[in-house]
């Protein structure tokens, strides 16, 4: 692989505290093909370490997890990597939840009922600066 294709591979880390949608989400953007899972978080606290320790272009967040959750992490996230991209991804449905995510940082809010497919299309488009 040359160097200018490499440099289009989306960095991705994923932060949700289950890990069957974790495994779920990297098989399906590896299969979706121009991504790269680089780690993986159970918590906001370790979804923190994660972006310290890879500096990842996206990083898909969930918004309820044990310890710290995904909007009390997005101001550590922001500071530990500021070109980091933060998706949200709940099972809540709540505009409310969506804009308060949105003042914090993230970029995208995303509903764990979308279709796998959707998620990857929508991570690019993040990652390319489309959305």
């Amino acid at each position: 692989m040359n160097s200018k294709a490499r440099s289009k591979v989306c960095r991705v880390v994923l932060a949700d505290d289950v890990e069957e949608l974790r495994f779920l989400l990297a098989m399906s953007l590896e299969r979706a093909g121009g991504f790269e899972v680089v780690g993986q978080a159970r918590n906001g606290l370790e979804a923190i370490e994660q972006a310290r320790l890879h500096h990842p272009d996206v990083m898909v967040l969930d918004l309820s997890m044990p310890v710290m959750d995904g909007l009390e992490a997005i101001p550590a996230i922001r500071e530990a990597s500021p070109q980091t991209k933060i998706v949200m991804l709940t099972g809540f449905d709540a505009p409310m939840l969506a804009d308060r995510a949105r003042a914090l940082g993230a970029n995208a809010y995303l509903e764990k009922s979308l279709a796998l497919i959707d998620i990857s299309s929508t991570l690019l488009k993040v990652f390319e600066g489309r959305e």
